[in-house]
């Protein structure tokens, strides 16, 4: 999704942070001063809150801190069994692919899940098991609707054992008497804990106010982040009140609004069992500078313990777009400014400036991650992989005006490196001036070496050297037309870069996937592509649809355009120096559910996966092997 995820466990125990100072010989534009604070007591929130919120409701309510750029109880569940689960699979686990993740040590939600003896997917609002070596589906479970849900989204689905957490949102009619949200369709989030030994079962499932952010599985733990909004009774719209009145009628109703109405509510059952809660106001902190108009909640769920549990929340008054993950560590970045400032309400029209607060959480100890220190930098994150951890630092590849509303031209791209300084994030090197004009599309860390691809019309890919923290430089830089939105490792010294041609005055020219020799990063070089016209995939912004099976140099994503409705997946293979086509393949079907969104690799087959069913296919020739649909 085009949104990432906050890990904020621990906050309320944070007396205080202070952003690190940026360092004046470094660049002439400003840090932010970050300072996260947990709230004494219920009444020292609300009138924090209220304070926040009066001063940035407008006419028509409250609306989120910043825009969002870069535009990015169950039916039919079985008797809780046993949390310690059954006898597994019979079968050894095959080799086999894992999810396209950032960081190996934080896997990501997905549709599919592999562990070699089982396929497990989400089809529709069904959960399908498939053995893999016998290539059949061996069972499945319908995950229904709870009480109250609506149409359901963003399903997806993370494995431990013999165990899969199922998280989805859902938007739903609230019942009589209870407030909508004040910003958005009112939305839940639902999470189901399904035991897998033997015909799947339902463990337990859990509901919380808000809409699904994200999440990230670290060892045994998950960790789930919950977009949450005010449900304050706003006056209705008044069509021949002025701006001001509008306002003052909004600011008299946040006046009167209690703090339960920025505090989420959430529910558990654990079989016939079902308990409720809300956010206590002993676990919420705010950040300096907020607006009172949404709450980032993280829940914390131990797959090695078979139940779900309260998820022990924690919330923090913020918004939040990305979460970068290692073994060690979360990094949290929070989009801010970039929003217009309209001429009705006497602005400029112009855009604020946009910066991004990081915060580091310490995951090393035992429980729950403890706050360490914050920093802010200036210009947006791209996504996830524009942060990387290494040897203590940490790497930032931001653009200050990453949605082109400049009409100067004046945007540009950095890299920040910070490191942990008492409880700041403190800058200590940066490169900037890549690609001025433009914006960031990909960014990747290999170590010591980065690399950013700008474009507007052209694409640049800068090689950048950071072994020295303190004096990150610009070593190699290599212009071709056209773009690569994602950079995939393909062996040492080599990327794999999936985008867009486009001409020489920037006009995108369907779907380039190029092979980079990057193994002198003074001299990047691109050793073969494959264009396809007229085509797009899916790849260029979503990394797990990409399948790299180092074992074969098999390169597999999903392709669309408009010669067909569905996506195909298009095989390419690498020896290292060389694209070539395997062929493709495609779903029965002739709607868009035929349409292949996912591929993995379980011992000598290859998978693929649709809304239709799955699809067993010799990697060699492409011979299909076993078709199982989605019944």
């Amino acid at each position: 999704m085009k949104r990432g995820i906050v890990a904020l466990t621990g906050l309320a125990l944070v007396a205080g942070c202070t952003a690190g100072t940026p360092e004046p010989d470094r660049t002439d534009r400003p840090d932010v001063t970050l300072r996260l604070v947990a709230f004494d007591s219920c009444p020292d929130a609300l009138t924090d809150l209220r304070a926040a919120a009066r001063k940035s409701v407008g006419p028509w309510g409250l609306g989120p801190e910043r825009a969002v750029l870069f535009g990015d109880a169950p039916g039919d569940r079985a008797a809780a069994g046993s949390s310690a689960g059954g006898r597994g699979p019979a079968t050894a686990p095959q080799q086999h692919s894992a999810t396209n993740n950032h960081e190996a040590a934080a896997d990501e939600p997905d549709v599919v899940k592999t562990d070699g003896t089982r396929i497990v997917s989400i089809v529709g609002s069904k959960l399908l098991v498939v053995d893999p070596n016998r290539r059949v589906q061996t069972s499945e479970l319908q995950l229904g609707r709870a009480a109250g849900a609506g149409h359901w989204w963003l399903s997806k689905l993370l494995l431990h054992g013999d165990r899969a957490i199922v998280l989805a949102a859902a938007a739903y009619d609230p019942p009589a008497g209870v407030v909508r949200p004040s910003v958005g369709l009112p939305t839940d989030t639902r999470a189901l804990l399904i035991d897998l030994a033997g015909a799947p079962r339902l463990l337990g499932s859990y509901r919380i106010d808000g809409e699904l952010v994200d999440a990230r599985k670290i060892n045994d733990t998950v960790r789930v982040v919950v977009r949450s909004r005010p449900r304050i009774s706003f006056p209705p719209y008044a069509k021949d009140a002025t701006d001001a009145e509008r306002v003052a009628a909004n600011q008299a109703a946040i006046d009167r609004a209690p703090v339960e109405d920025w505090l989420p509510r959430y529910e558990w059952t654990e079989g016939n069992e079902r308990r409720t809660g809300q956010l206590p106001c002993n676990r919420l902190s705010r950040p300096t500078g907020h607006t009172g108009s949404g709450l980032l909640n993280l829940l914390s769920f131990d797959l090695g313990t078979g139940r779900l549990g309260d998820g022990d929340p924690i919330g923090v008054v913020a918004e939040g777009e990305t979460v970068y993950g290692t073994a060690d560590s979360l990094y949290v970045a929070d989009h801010r400014g970039g929003r217009l400032v309209t001429t009705r309400r006497g602005g400029s029209g112009a855009p604020s400036e946009v910066s991004t607060g990081l915060h580091r959480f310490d995951l090393t100890s035992p429980g729950r991650p403890r706050y360490v220190a914050s920093g802010s930098v200036p210009g947006h994150l791209l996504n996830q992989y524009a942060l990387s951890e290494w040897k203590g630092h940490l790497r930032v590849a931001t653009t200050t005006d990453p949605d082109g509303r400049s009409r100067t031209g004046g945007s540009s791209s950095a890299v920040y490196v910070l490191r942990t300084d008492g409880d700041e994030l403190r800058r200590v090197g940066m490169v900037d001036g890549l690609g001025r004009g433009e914006r960031i599309y990909s960014v990747r860390y290999l170590g010591d070496t980065g690399y950013v691809v700008t474009f507007r019309e052209t694409d640049p890919l800068y090689s950048l050297d950071l072994r020295d923290p303190t004096a990150p430089r610009v070593t190699g830089e290599l212009k071709i037309t056209g773009y690569s939105g994602h950079l995939q490792p393909v062996g040492d010294g080599r990327l794999l870069g999936v985008g867009q041609e486009a001409d020489q005055r920037g006009a995108r020219q369907g779907l380039l996937v190029s092979l980079f020799d990057v193994a002198d990063p003074a001299k990047p070089t691109r050793l073969a592509h494959y264009h396809r016209p007229g085509t797009y995939s899916p790849a260029e912004h979503d990394p797990h649809a990409l399948l790299f099976w180092p074992a074969s140099g098999l390169v597999v994503l999903p392709v669309s355009g408009r010669q067909h409705v569905g996506q195909e997946a298009l095989v390419l293979r690498t020896d290292g120096s060389r694209l070539t086509e395997v062929g493709r393949i495609a779903h029965p079907g002739v709607d868009h559910r035929a349409g292949i969104i996912r591929s993995l690799m379980v011992g000598d087959t290859l998978w693929t996966l649709s809304d239709v069913g799955l699809q067993a296919t010799d990697p060699t020739n492409l011979a299909g092997r076993r078709w199982i649909p989605a019944t």
